[in-house]
Protein backbone atom coordinates (compact mmCIF):
# COMPACT_ATOMS: atom_id res chain seq x y z
CA UNK A 1 0.00 0.00 0.00
CA UNK A 2 1.52 3.38 -0.96
CA UNK A 3 2.42 5.45 2.08
CA UNK A 4 2.60 9.22 2.51
CA UNK A 5 5.82 9.79 0.49
CA UNK A 6 4.50 7.82 -2.48
CA UNK A 7 1.14 9.63 -2.46
CA UNK A 8 2.84 13.02 -2.08
CA UNK A 9 5.19 12.15 -4.95
CA UNK A 10 2.20 11.33 -7.17
CA UNK A 11 0.41 14.55 -6.14
CA UNK A 12 3.44 16.63 -7.06
CA UNK A 13 3.74 14.77 -10.34
CA UNK A 14 0.11 15.54 -11.21
CA UNK A 15 0.27 19.24 -10.39
CA UNK A 16 1.74 20.53 -13.69
CA UNK A 17 -0.95 18.71 -15.66
CA UNK A 18 -4.00 19.15 -13.42
CA UNK A 19 -3.64 22.27 -11.29
CA UNK A 20 -5.58 25.19 -12.82
CA UNK A 21 -6.48 23.03 -15.83
CA UNK A 22 -9.95 22.06 -17.04
CA UNK A 23 -11.14 18.47 -17.38
CA UNK A 24 -12.62 18.62 -20.87
CA UNK A 25 -13.59 14.94 -20.83
CA UNK A 26 -13.72 12.24 -18.15
CA UNK A 27 -13.80 8.62 -19.29
CA UNK A 28 -15.25 6.32 -16.64
CA UNK A 29 -14.65 2.86 -18.03
CA UNK A 30 -16.33 0.74 -15.34
CA UNK A 31 -19.02 1.33 -12.68
CA UNK A 32 -16.82 0.88 -9.63
CA UNK A 33 -13.46 0.28 -8.01
CA UNK A 34 -13.44 -0.69 -4.34
CA UNK A 35 -16.95 0.74 -4.21
CA UNK A 36 -19.29 2.24 -6.86
CA UNK A 37 -18.38 5.58 -8.38
CA UNK A 38 -20.65 8.48 -7.42
CA UNK A 39 -23.72 9.21 -9.53
CA UNK A 40 -23.07 11.08 -12.79
CA UNK A 41 -19.36 11.17 -12.05
CA UNK A 42 -18.29 11.86 -15.65
CA UNK A 43 -20.88 14.62 -16.02
CA UNK A 44 -19.89 16.26 -12.72
CA UNK A 45 -16.22 16.30 -13.70
CA UNK A 46 -16.55 17.45 -17.30
CA UNK A 47 -15.70 21.14 -17.93
CA UNK A 48 -14.62 21.60 -14.31
CA UNK A 49 -11.41 23.43 -13.48
CA UNK A 50 -9.06 21.91 -10.89
CA UNK A 51 -8.46 24.83 -8.51
CA UNK A 52 -6.12 22.95 -6.18
CA UNK A 53 -4.44 19.61 -5.70
CA UNK A 54 -3.69 18.60 -2.13
CA UNK A 55 -3.04 15.53 0.00
CA UNK A 56 -4.66 14.37 3.23
CA UNK A 57 -2.93 11.33 4.72
CA UNK A 58 -2.84 8.80 1.86
CA UNK A 59 -5.59 10.49 -0.17
CA UNK A 60 -5.20 12.92 -3.07
CA UNK A 61 -7.84 15.67 -3.12
CA UNK A 62 -8.54 17.63 -6.29
CA UNK A 63 -10.66 20.73 -5.56
CA UNK A 64 -12.95 21.75 -8.43
CA UNK A 65 -14.52 25.08 -9.34
CA UNK A 66 -17.95 23.46 -8.93
CA UNK A 67 -17.51 23.38 -5.15
CA UNK A 68 -16.84 19.64 -5.17
CA UNK A 69 -13.63 17.78 -4.40
CA UNK A 70 -12.49 14.61 -6.14
CA UNK A 71 -11.06 12.16 -3.59
CA UNK A 72 -8.57 9.62 -4.96
CA UNK A 73 -7.08 6.64 -3.14
CA UNK A 74 -4.51 4.51 -4.96
CA UNK A 75 -5.20 1.33 -3.03
CA UNK A 76 -2.72 -1.53 -3.37
CA UNK A 77 -2.06 -1.44 -7.11
CA UNK A 78 -3.50 1.86 -8.34
CA UNK A 79 -1.27 4.27 -10.20
CA UNK A 80 -1.86 7.60 -11.89
CA UNK A 81 0.22 8.44 -14.93
CA UNK A 82 0.42 11.50 -17.14
CA UNK A 83 0.92 11.51 -20.90
CA UNK A 84 1.22 14.53 -23.13
CA UNK A 85 3.14 17.70 -22.39
CA UNK A 86 1.17 20.39 -20.55
CA UNK A 87 4.20 22.71 -20.47
CA UNK A 88 4.53 22.65 -24.26
CA UNK A 89 8.19 21.69 -24.27
CA UNK A 90 8.05 18.39 -26.08
CA UNK A 91 5.80 16.53 -28.49
CA UNK A 92 4.42 13.40 -26.81
CA UNK A 93 1.80 11.03 -28.12
CA UNK A 94 -0.63 9.31 -25.77
CA UNK A 95 -0.16 5.56 -25.27
CA UNK A 96 -2.86 3.11 -26.26
CA UNK A 97 -5.46 2.38 -23.63
CA UNK A 98 -4.56 -0.54 -21.36
CA UNK A 99 -6.90 -3.14 -19.91
CA UNK A 100 -7.02 -1.66 -16.41
CA UNK A 101 -7.23 2.04 -17.35
CA UNK A 102 -10.44 2.57 -15.40
CA UNK A 103 -10.60 6.40 -15.29
CA UNK A 104 -9.06 8.83 -17.77
CA UNK A 105 -9.04 12.64 -17.49
CA UNK A 106 -8.47 14.62 -20.69
CA UNK A 107 -7.18 18.06 -19.71
CA UNK A 108 -7.50 21.26 -21.73
CA UNK A 109 -3.72 21.67 -21.76
CA UNK A 110 -3.30 18.50 -23.81
CA UNK A 111 -2.35 16.24 -20.91
CA UNK A 112 -4.07 12.94 -20.27
CA UNK A 113 -4.20 11.62 -16.70
CA UNK A 114 -4.93 7.91 -16.35
CA UNK A 115 -5.88 5.91 -13.28
CA UNK A 116 -4.87 2.27 -13.76
CA UNK A 117 -5.69 -0.30 -11.09
CA UNK A 118 -5.46 -4.05 -11.83
CA UNK A 119 -6.69 -5.16 -8.41
CA UNK A 120 -9.36 -2.45 -8.10
CA UNK A 121 -8.63 -1.72 -4.43
CA UNK A 122 -8.40 1.99 -5.23
CA UNK A 123 -11.28 4.40 -4.82
CA UNK A 124 -12.72 7.69 -6.04
CA UNK A 125 -15.50 9.82 -4.62
CA UNK A 126 -16.88 13.33 -5.03
CA UNK A 127 -17.28 15.38 -1.86
CA UNK A 128 -18.59 18.82 -0.98
CA UNK A 129 -15.38 20.84 -0.64
CA UNK A 130 -16.52 22.84 2.39
CA UNK A 131 -17.35 19.69 4.36
CA UNK A 132 -14.76 17.32 2.89
CA UNK A 133 -12.93 16.91 6.20
CA UNK A 134 -16.07 15.38 7.73
CA UNK A 135 -16.19 12.58 5.15
CA UNK A 136 -16.02 9.16 6.89
CA UNK A 137 -12.65 8.43 5.28
CA UNK A 138 -11.12 11.68 6.54
CA UNK A 139 -12.97 12.63 9.72
CA UNK A 140 -10.89 10.67 12.24
CA UNK A 141 -7.44 11.12 10.72
CA UNK A 142 -4.79 12.68 12.94
CA UNK A 143 -2.48 15.58 12.11
CA UNK A 144 -0.13 15.53 9.14
CA UNK A 145 3.39 14.53 10.24
CA UNK A 146 4.92 17.31 8.15
CA UNK A 147 2.53 19.94 9.53
CA UNK A 148 2.71 22.19 12.58
CA UNK A 149 0.02 20.34 14.52
CA UNK A 150 2.26 17.30 14.74
CA UNK A 151 4.77 18.40 17.35
CA UNK A 152 6.68 17.06 20.35
CA UNK A 153 4.10 18.02 22.98
CA UNK A 154 1.28 16.50 20.94
CA UNK A 155 3.04 13.16 20.45
CA UNK A 156 4.06 12.88 24.11
CA UNK A 157 0.46 13.52 25.18
CA UNK A 158 -0.92 10.98 22.70
CA UNK A 159 1.45 8.18 23.68
CA UNK A 160 1.96 8.60 27.42
CA UNK A 161 -0.85 6.22 28.44
CA UNK A 162 -0.73 3.83 25.48
CA UNK A 163 -0.17 0.18 26.32
CA UNK A 164 0.34 -0.82 22.68
CA UNK A 165 3.76 -1.26 21.06
CA UNK A 166 5.20 1.97 19.70
CA UNK A 167 5.14 0.50 16.17
CA UNK A 168 1.37 -0.06 16.37
CA UNK A 169 0.78 3.37 17.91
CA UNK A 170 2.58 5.16 15.08
CA UNK A 171 0.61 3.18 12.50
CA UNK A 172 -2.66 4.37 14.07
CA UNK A 173 -4.00 6.95 11.60
CA UNK A 174 -5.94 8.63 14.43
CA UNK A 175 -2.62 9.59 16.05
CA UNK A 176 -0.68 10.65 12.97
CA UNK A 177 -1.71 10.67 9.32
CA UNK A 178 -0.11 8.78 6.48
CA UNK A 179 2.55 6.72 8.24
CA UNK A 180 2.81 3.13 7.09
CA UNK A 181 4.89 0.09 7.83
CA UNK A 182 8.00 1.00 5.86
CA UNK A 183 8.59 4.48 7.23
CA UNK A 184 7.70 3.62 10.83
CA UNK A 185 10.35 0.88 10.73
CA UNK A 186 12.89 3.32 9.33
CA UNK A 187 12.03 6.10 11.82
CA UNK A 188 12.25 3.77 14.82
CA UNK A 189 15.67 2.60 13.65
CA UNK A 190 16.97 6.17 13.41
CA UNK A 191 15.54 6.88 16.87
CA UNK A 192 17.09 3.63 18.23
CA UNK A 193 13.70 2.60 19.67
CA UNK A 194 12.59 -1.03 19.52
CA UNK A 195 9.25 -1.55 17.74
CA UNK A 196 8.24 -3.87 20.60
CA UNK A 197 8.50 -1.25 23.35
CA UNK A 198 5.18 -0.20 24.87
CA UNK A 199 4.50 3.37 23.81
CA UNK A 200 3.53 4.52 27.31
CA UNK A 201 6.78 3.20 28.77
CA UNK A 202 9.09 5.22 26.53
CA UNK A 203 10.48 8.37 28.14
CA UNK A 204 9.18 11.75 27.02
CA UNK A 205 12.61 12.87 25.68
CA UNK A 206 12.80 9.80 23.43
CA UNK A 207 9.23 10.34 22.19
CA UNK A 208 10.10 13.97 21.49
CA UNK A 209 13.08 12.88 19.42
CA UNK A 210 10.75 10.89 17.15
CA UNK A 211 9.03 13.98 15.72
CA UNK A 212 12.00 15.44 13.79
CA UNK A 213 13.15 11.94 12.86
CA UNK A 214 9.76 11.05 11.33
CA UNK A 215 9.81 14.30 9.38
CA UNK A 216 13.37 13.62 8.21
CA UNK A 217 12.56 10.09 7.02
CA UNK A 218 9.46 11.26 5.13
CA UNK A 219 11.29 14.22 3.57
CA UNK A 220 14.15 11.97 2.46
CA UNK A 221 11.68 9.52 0.90
CA UNK A 222 9.76 12.28 -0.93
CA UNK A 223 13.03 13.69 -2.27
CA UNK A 224 13.88 10.20 -3.60
CA UNK A 225 10.48 9.86 -5.27
CA UNK A 226 9.14 7.32 -2.78
CA UNK A 227 9.88 3.61 -2.66
CA UNK A 228 9.19 1.45 -5.69
CA UNK A 229 7.86 -1.69 -4.04
CA UNK A 230 5.54 -3.92 -6.07
CA UNK A 231 3.20 -1.71 -8.12
CA UNK A 232 4.15 1.86 -7.20
CA UNK A 233 5.22 4.29 -9.93
CA UNK A 234 5.48 8.05 -9.98
CA UNK A 235 3.08 10.05 -12.14
CA UNK A 236 5.64 10.17 -14.96
CA UNK A 237 6.03 6.39 -14.83
CA UNK A 238 9.47 6.52 -13.22
CA UNK A 239 10.51 4.45 -10.22
CA UNK A 240 11.13 5.84 -6.75
CA UNK A 241 14.54 5.22 -5.23
CA UNK A 242 14.26 5.46 -1.44
CA UNK A 243 14.25 1.66 -1.15
CA UNK A 244 17.98 1.82 -1.93
CA UNK A 245 18.41 3.78 1.32
CA UNK A 246 16.50 1.47 3.65
CA UNK A 247 18.35 0.87 6.91
CA UNK A 248 16.13 -1.95 8.12
CA UNK A 249 13.04 -2.57 5.98
CA UNK A 250 13.40 -5.79 3.97
CA UNK A 251 16.97 -6.36 5.24
CA UNK A 252 16.42 -9.43 7.41
CA UNK A 253 19.75 -11.03 8.49
CA UNK A 254 21.77 -8.19 6.91
CA UNK A 255 24.34 -6.28 8.99
CA UNK A 256 23.11 -3.26 10.94
CA UNK A 257 24.08 0.08 9.41
CA UNK A 258 24.90 1.65 12.78
CA UNK A 259 28.67 2.24 13.02
CA UNK A 260 30.40 -0.27 15.32
CA UNK A 261 27.19 -2.26 15.85
CA UNK A 262 27.72 -5.98 15.24
CA UNK A 263 24.03 -6.80 15.16
CA UNK A 264 21.98 -8.01 12.22
CA UNK A 265 18.48 -6.97 11.19
CA UNK A 266 15.68 -9.12 12.61
CA UNK A 267 12.16 -9.53 11.32
CA UNK A 268 9.20 -10.14 13.61
CA UNK A 269 5.45 -10.03 13.01
CA UNK A 270 3.34 -7.42 14.79
CA UNK A 271 -0.41 -7.24 14.17
CA UNK A 272 0.06 -9.19 10.96
CA UNK A 273 2.81 -6.93 9.61
CA UNK A 274 6.55 -7.44 9.38
CA UNK A 275 8.71 -5.28 11.63
CA UNK A 276 12.40 -4.98 10.82
CA UNK A 277 14.85 -3.75 13.46
CA UNK A 278 18.23 -4.26 15.08
CA UNK A 279 17.81 -5.82 18.51
CA UNK A 280 21.34 -4.74 19.45
CA UNK A 281 20.97 -0.99 19.09
CA UNK A 282 17.19 -0.47 19.21
CA UNK A 283 15.96 -0.57 22.78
Amino acid sequence: MPELPEVETVRRGLEPSMSDAVIVQADINRPDLRWPFPDRMAERLTDRRVTGLRRRSKYILADLDSGETLLIHLGMSGRMTVSGDPLGQFAHTHPAREKHDHVVFHMDNGARVTFNDPRRFGAMDLLNTTTAETHPLLAKIGPEPLGNNFNEDYLVAQLKSRNTPIKSALLDQRIVAGLGNIYVCEALFRAKISPTRKAGQISAPRIRSLVPIIREVLSDAIAAGGSSLKDFRQADGELGYFQHSFDVYGREDAPCHTPECRGVISRITQAGRSSFYCAQCQR
